[in-house]
């Protein structure tokens, strides 16, 4: 797929960076092992990879939610994993976007106060953050006349646009995005798709997607294979 490209002058510097991470629960078993990984502003890359392969410890470690055993993060260009975790959480709300499986929209709360929750975390204004929530909303195709309504009451498609208003709302340097097309028929998967990845490149955010869905792989001009870390990130 050919996507929008970024219209906002970012700077050039990787929006993540990862060299000779190693990441185990216990010295002696199970190993993750990322030698260099480092995506510009605007990349996308497609994570594949079976349950237990690793690819759940590996955003954790990109979010900065655990810290690696040997290894660096970087996160715009500045130390990330190596900071105390109160930084980290701050680092996290101000720069990085998420979209779950789950979609973890809050059911009675507001359309409007599920995508602010993100400003709140990130200490952004809370009046130059709601009208920013308002253009991004209608710019994913909810009519204002929704956002006062408690996000239980919107349809599957409609919530799934919430997320990505939410994770996109502080215009992050990062996007990670944990499965959240796998209860999706293909239309609909295509479209959620196509909505992120348009949404993303408008505001120049680097998108990390997790999926098992192989169809997926058109839409992103990365690949890693949790299967062959070693061999780092390949082209599709």
């Amino acid at each position: 797929m050919t996507g929008i490209k970024p219209v906002t002058d970012k700077p050039k510097i990787p929006a993540i960076e990862l060299k000779n991470v190693v990441f185990y629960y216990r010295r002696g078993g199970w190993q993750l092992s990322l030698p260099e990984l480092s995506l510009p502003p605007g990349q996308h890359l497609f994570i594949k990879g079976a349950s237990g392969s690793g690819k759940t410890t590996l955003l954790n470690l990109l979010a900065g939610i655990i810290s690696p055993r040997q290894g660096e993060i970087k996160l715009n260009g500045e130390p990330f994993s190596s900071v105390s975790a109160a930084k980290r959480d701050t680092l996290r709300a101000r720069h990085i976007g998420v979209v779950f499986q789950q979609l973890n929209l809050i059911s009675y709360l507001s359309v409007l106060d599920n995508v602010l929750l993100s400003a709140h975390f990130a200490g952004s204004n809370k009046q130059t953050s709601e009208q920013r929530a308002r253009v991004l909303l209608q710019r994913l195709g909810l009519e204002p006349e929704l956002f006062e309504q408690q996000a239980a009451a919107l349809s599957v498609g409609q919530q799934q646009r919430v997320a990505i208003a939410r994770a996109l709302l502080t215009e992050p340097a990062l996007l990670i995005a944990d499965e959240p097309t796998s209860a999706l028929d293909a239309d609909n998967r295509d479209s959620f798709m196509q909505i992120l990845l348009e949404q993303a490149n408008a505001c120049g955010t680097t998108v990390i997607f997790v999926s098992h869905d192989p169809g997926l792989r058109r839409y992103f001009d990365k690949q890693l294979d949790m299967q062959h870390l070693a061999q780092g990130v390949k082209s599709c």
